[in-house]
């Protein structure tokens, strides 16, 4: 065989994603992008804010010695401070620039945080549903995944996650408002959680670290508050990304935020940047540094992708389909009204609908929906979503 083993299994559970990609691409040539209503990928419509374009010209014409140069591993000093501002300043946590590592986006950072944490055995729990990236980060690193189950309405189930700790567990991965489910735990459900870890983490005489992926902490609907898990859990590292936020997911931006008081504090912040120098990541790309270090409180406008979650579940509510209204992100995850959801998202590519489905974030009989996309595409794959159904019940 010409590859690895392991990454040809990977190829394999990860082709739902890549075949909906797929499908979609032959669709928009063969009937046109317009007849074609792809909610597959989360790749956001909105534009950028106005001050991330008159940033971006201002740094770009600025006269800066190595502009394009290496950056310090852990990035800009003055972005770092920038970061670390926003964090005291929304959350009450003093936090020192020490304490901030640039990075390539979320994902670079949960693959450094995870590279600088994990010993070969390791368990890590992620919770279904699940980013369907999370399994390949961790066994990236000989981590071993295990899973824990969240309610019905996809909050967070202690006793399910107690039942998955053990004393190899490492860290557990929350992700917050959620992809898929657009799920935002609540300070009740943050606290019971932390009460688990305190107890797991007394029982086993080890520390177990809280990864919070905040991707989409500034996409909150209805007035809801992201709760900070920097404030609940001494043992809790954010990994952020600017990509929704400000809609650059190309540019691949974020940082790593390490709670102070976290465990051994000073060796995890010189193994986060050990890590990001010898994974290849090297440094955060350095014009991003500049640009997003004067737009700290500066987001999309949030009002735009709720008028299009609040079209999408009208139009779907009254087609009779079954869901939970997301909180915050861009994802509606819908029950499929056949217990296979891979074949109801093939009979929805049959009226140029483009899906995923839930099995490929680890829990079947559902299915996602990336509303980032043209109000349009929205209203006119209605009638094709209403036909699907009715064609079930009948």
């Amino acid at each position: 065989m010409s590859i690895s083993k392991k990454i040809k299994a990977s190829m394999s559970q990860s082709s739902l994603i890549r075949k909906m990609f797929e499908e979609g691409n032959l669709l928009k040539s063969r009937h046109g992008h317009d007849k074609v209503f792809d909610f597959s990928l989360g790749n956001p419509n909105v534009d950028h804010p106005r001050e991330f374009k008159k940033e971006l010209v201002r740094v770009a014409r600025q006269e800066i010695l190595l502009k394009h140069g290496y950056t310090p591993n852990a990035g800009y000093p003055e972005t770092r401070r920038a970061v670390a501002r926003k964090i005291s300043r929304t959350t009450g946590l003093k936090m020192h620039p020490d304490h901030i590592v640039m990075s390539c986006g979320a994902g670079g950072a949960l693959n450094v945080i995870l590279k600088s944490i994990l010993d070969p055995g390791d368990e890590v729990i992620i919770l279904k549903p699940f980013f369907v990236e999370y399994p390949f980060y961790i066994e990236n690193y000989g981590g071993v995944v295990k899973t824990a189950a969240t309610r019905p309405d996809f909050s967070l189930d202690p006793d399910a996650i107690g039942r998955a700790i053990t004393r190899r567990t490492k860290a557990i991965i929350l992700n917050s408002p959620n992809n898929p489910t657009g799920r935002v735990y609540s300070k009740t459900n943050i606290a019971a959680l932390v009460r688990l870890l305190k107890e797991k983490e007394k029982k086993y005489n080890r520390a177990i670290y809280l990864l919070s992926d905040e991707a989409y902490a500034e996409i909150l609907y209805d007035g809801i508050k992201l709760p900070s898990v920097l404030t609940a859990y001494d043992n809790s590292i954010v990994a952020y990304s600017y990509s929704k936020t400000l809609s650059l997911p190309g540019e691949r931006i974020g940082y790593i935020a390490v709670n102070p008081k976290v465990h051994e504090a000073d060796d995890l912040i010189r193994a986060l940047i050990l890590c990001t120098r010898i994974m290849g990541f090297v440094n955060a790309p350095a014009l991003m540094q500049r640009i997003v270090a004067n737009l700290q409180h500066i987001t999309v406008d949030v009002k735009i992708y709720q008028k299009k979650r609040d079209l999408l579940c009208r139009g779907l509510a009254r087609a009779g389909y079954k869901f939970i209204k997301p909180q915050g992100a861009f994802y509606l995850f819908v029950k499929s009204p056949v217990p296979d959801d891979v074949a109801f998202a093939q009979r929805l590519v049959q009226k140029n609908i483009l899906v995923v489905p839930g099995s490929g974030f680890g829990t079947p009989g559902y299915f996602r929906i990336a509303f980032c996309v043209d109000d349009a595409t929205i209203r006119n794959s209605m009638k094709g979503f209403a036909a699907a159904i009715r064609e079930c019940r009948s």
